[in-house]
Order: structure tokens, then sequence, then C-alpha cells
């Protein structure tokens, strides 16, 4: 199946906090959508790998997506290397995204940038056709996506660009909250979390609210850019 967007991230969970109404948004515009997890996030302080792959297929049910894969690299020592750029690569070039939508270039938990740099050499990388990989033992044919967008996480970063979520949001607090080990539970008994506060759902909401301000809307998501993008119709921007 070709996608039109590919969403990375590093962690389950981290498309959802990121990105997720943007999804959703373009999903219902009639674009494919798909999601690549690069770890199952087995370093986490609460629940477990097992219980959070359960989590992403609720997740990704009240997002619509029916494109989701793992590739089980080590959360937390996984490297932007030869051998991790290729496995990327093998999906780049399996789906043919014309965007991919991958982590911050720089954030708290440095598992990030190191995923966001990954998504952009093997973005690069899957362009050339004297990098070879096969998929199901049949070579693959070079494929490049036309842009790579970074959502923006923990850290503040000036976006470049802000996508409108208003009507998605209560969908995104939904998707975000099927991760049930992660995110605020009174009744959990596990330890406290930086994202397992009361709090850092405002933090989620008041950061969509800031982001949608400047385009007069009620929610937004924010996104960063390695190169200028370009428009075809200046009366299409908000």
């Amino acid at each position: 199946m070709k996608l039109d967007i590919l969403a990375i991230g590093v962690h389950p969970d981290d498309v959802e906090l990121g990105c997720s109404g943007t999804l959703m948004k373009q999903i219902d515009a009639g674009y494919k959508v798909g999601i690549l997890d690069l770890t199952k996030g087995e370093l986490g302080t609460r629940g477990d790998a097992k219980t959070r792959l359960k989590e992403v297929e609720a997740s990704s049910k009240v997002m619509g997506i029916k494109v989701r894969e793992n590739l089980g690299f080590e959360d937390g020592f996984f490297l932007n290397d030869k051998a991790h750029q290729l496995e990327v690569i093998k999906v780049i070039r399996k789906y043919q995204p014309a965007v991919v939508l991958s982590n911050a270039k720089y954030d708290r938990h440095p598992d990030h940038g190191r995923a966001a740099q990954l998504a952009y050499d093997a973005c690069f990388l899957a362009g050339l056709s004297k990098v070879e990989t096969k998929l199901k033992g049949e070579k693959q044919k070079a494929f490049r996506p036309r842009a790579l967008y970074h959502y923006i996480q923990a850290i503040h970063a000036e976006p470049d660009f802000v996508v409108d979520i208003t009507p998605y949001y209560e969908r995104k607090l939904k998707a975000i909250l099927a991760f049930k080990s992660q995110f605020f539970n009174p009744d959990s008994t596990e330890p406290e979390t930086f994202i397992s506060s009361s709090e850092f759902l405002e933090f989620v909401r008041a950061r969509a609210i800031h982001f949608g301000m400047p385009i007069s809307a009620k929610y937004a998501e924010a996104f960063t850019v390695n190169r200028i993008p370009g428009i075809d119709d200046i009366m299409k921007l908000v």
C-alpha cells in the first residue's frame, strides 16, 4: 500500500501526543496515513512493552490508523547508524509516503532528537539508488519523500507552521489516554512520571491552545521544517 503520510515516533504514544490531530484531519480529507514506531517503549517507568502494544492497538482504532509497524529498536540505546537507517529506509521504500512526520529535533528525551536525525538521514538515503535494500527477498526501488516535518514535543520550539485541529482535539485526547499505563490514572499504584500527572494533560491542552492562537483556532499542532516549504496558492493560507 502506498501512503500519503508516514508518521514516525520513537516511542509508542509519541505520534499521539505530537501529531495525532493532524493525522486524523488528513485521514478525513481522504489521505492514506500510517505510523512507524521505532521502539516498544520498554524502558518506560510505568507498564511494560506488552501492555504498550495493546495500548497501541486501542489508540490506532481511535485515530482510524490501519497501517502501523514497529521496528523493535532498543529503547534508549538505538543508534543513528547504518544498520538502523537501513531498517527505516526499507519502510520508507515500502510505503513511499509523500510526507514524513517525525520526532522533534531537540527535546527533553534524548531519544527524540536522535530519532529525528535518524528519520532525516533515512529519508535522504532512501532516494539513493546505490543504497540497496530488499523486502521479502526483492530489491526495493529508490524513493525519497517530498517533505519531512518534525512535530514539536515537550520542549518549546518556534514553529514553522501550525495545523488547526480544533474538531479533532477531543479524539486526540482519547487516543493519548488509550495509553492507560502511561498517563494520569488516580487509581494507579505505579511511580509518578513526567507524563503521568494531571498537570501534564493540562500542559498538552494549553500547548494546543497556544499554537492555535496565531491562526485564531482553538487548538493546533505545530511543526518545524529543515528546508523552506513552498505553496501553490497563497489564498489557502490561514
